[in-house]
């Protein structure tokens, strides 16, 4: 009999001014939380609007259920999502559970404001817009790679930085065999 895995699922908050392809680009399935607004459309960084699957504080949402969070950037979004106290107590349990935590850009600001470096055993690594390196780089190891991964921590860099962001979540979340798969039909290459 054929073993059955359940499909991995991800957290994406996302804001007024996020970055639309660091917020839609995940590789795996995605449920869209607002952060900031409790109901309509959230206006992303360049116009585009996207359709929340819900809103923080809809206790319809079993944020425990998920098997990762993610923090797009997007100076605005990322600003909002940063400041918000269930936002950041999310992302420290996840952390602290072991659960994939990803922030790309300026979404690398909720990871400092979550206070997880604080409870981390040791340094951890990171990365994110160039922008915001100096709120950041006295806090973490900083590092300039486009994609760092220390342990459950994935960050990356910004919009040009989204696909390999996204192999690096499905690679960790599902295999390099699936993040391979994921990566073939976009014309993308990825190597373990």
């Amino acid at each position: 009999m054929a073993s059955t895995r359940a499909q991995k699922k991800a957290l994406v908050f996302v804001a007024e001014g996020s970055e639309e392809m660091e917020t839609v680009i995940t590789g795996v399935h995605v449920v869209l939380l607002a952060v900031g607004v409790s109901s309509g459309l959230v206006t992303c960084s360049r116009g585009v609007q996207i359709a929340p699957d819900a809103y923080l504080g809809d206790d319809s949402v079993k944020i425990g259920a998920f098997d990762a969070v993610i923090v797009p950037g997007g100076a605005g979004g990322a600003e909002i999502i940063a400041q918000n106290a269930q936002v950041r107590s999310v992302l420290a349990e996840f952390h602290a559970q072991h659960k994939i935590v990803g922030a790309i850009c300026a979404g690398a600001l909720a990871i400092k404001a979550a206070g997880i470096q604080a409870k981390a055993p040791r340094p951890l690594h990171l990365t994110s817009h160039p922008s915001v390196r100096d709120q950041l780089e006295n806090d973490f190891l900083y590092m300039d790679d486009r994609v760092v991964v220390d342990s459950n921590l994935v960050t990356s860099r910004g919009p040009g930085t989204t696909l390999e962001f996204a192999l690096a979540l499905v690679s960790l979340l599902d295999g390099n065999a699936k993040a391979r798969e994921v990566a073939a039909p976009m014309m993308v290459g990825f190597s373990v």
